[in-house]
């Protein structure tokens, strides 16, 4: 061998004993339970406060190539009774995904849940005919909410019920997950679109009827002590100086500003 070659070898064999080197040290760190050097150069961003203790711990939730998988989820997150026997949390029994609405690496005070009704749309029209076959009822019903959903955005979305209700969020079925917070008492039925957006319970565009109404009980159902036996004579109506007032005759007592703000009394702590 030459001159030339014996320095090429050279250059070879000392490549080759950096790499080795390199490799004996995070060998070495990976024994000593600090093998995620490389995890945390790759990391886009710290774990949320919850999922710290698996800062160091990337495949506890990635899958190699496929990413984050509901699967991986589920094994901390299959036996939380307090989630799913709850009627507003039961969905995510069945949901089958969750990084849509629960996004990590925001940093450590940030909590992982942020609601996206439109991805949670998308998750339910993945689902009808998945398992049924393309001719079932199933998955012609998606193929037919598929098809309004496009209509609706190619329109501007002009047929909703609510101007900030997206045609995508509209297929959701509010009441099954807020039925527990409705306080209207499905007087309004259960179509919570046709006042409620999914950003906010609060309505700006709504103007309360004149203080002066007194068809209250068309919208407004009474607390339950007011039905209790002798509790809305002999202590509510008697504090609102109204003794003789009936249940269903709200405008006696109450101002349009707040429930609590009695007439004549001011702000009560007991409604």
């Amino acid at each position: 061998m030459n001159k030339s070659g014996r320095i090429k070898l050279i250059g070879i064999l000392l490549g080759l004993g950096v790499a080795v080197a390199i490799l004996v040290v995070l060998l070495r760190t990976t024994s000593l339970g600090e093998a995620n050097t490389w995890q945390r150069q790759a990391s886009p961003g710290r774990l949320s406060a919850s999922h710290a203790f698996l800062e160091n711990n990337c495949a506890a939730c990635h899958t190699s190539v496929r990413g984050v998988e509901a699967a991986n989820c589920t094994v901390c997150h299959a036996n939380n009774e307090s989630l799913l026997q709850r009627q507003p949390t039961a969905f995510h029994g069945d949901v089958g995904s969750c990084r849509e609405c629960h996004p990590e690496h925001q940093g450590g005070k940030r909590p992982p849940s942020t609601m996206d009704h439109g991805a949670l749309a998308k998750i339910g029209l993945r689902q009808p005919g998945e398992k049924d076959g393309p001719d079932s009822e199933r998955a012609l019903l998606r193929k037919q909410l598929v098809a309004w959903i496009n209509r609706q955005e190619n329109a501007g979305g002009t047929v909703t019920s609510h101007p900030h209700v997206t045609p995508l969020e509209a297929v959701l079925n509010c009441a099954a997950c807020h039925a527990t917070k409705d306080r209207h008492f499905k007087f309004f039925g259960q179509d919570c679109a046709q006042c409620h957006a999914t950003t906010r319970w609060t309505i700006p565009e709504f103007r309360h009827p004149s203080p002066r109404s007194t068809d209250c009980a068309q919208c407004h159902q009474a607390e339950p002590c007011h039905y209790m036996p002798g509790h809305f004579n002999k202590i509510c109506a008697v504090v609102a100086g109204q003794p003789q007032a009936r249940v269903d005759q709200c405008y006696l007592c109450h101002q349009t500003t707040a429930w609590n703000d009695i007439k004549g009394f001011g702000w009560c702590k007991c409604h």
